[in-house]
């Protein structure tokens, strides 16, 4: 098999992912990128650590 017929190939493919569209489910898309509720995230590490703010306020 030469290369004309593998370019040949390649073409195709091309030509079908470049018309290709995919149906697309906006209400999920929404969902996805939506703000999370403010109680949902957590810090649980911020207990460990002290805030960097309070740290130069002790130095000075």
């Amino acid at each position: 098999m030469g290369r004309g017929r593998q370019k040949a190939k390649h073409t195709k493919i091309a030509r079908e992912l470049k018309s290709y569209s995919p149906s697309l489910n906006t209400s999920a898309l929404e969902r996805e990128l939506g703000h999370p509720a403010e109680d949902q995230y957590v810090d649980k590490w911020a207990d460990l650590y002290a805030d960097e703010d309070e740290d130069e306020l002790e130095r000075a």
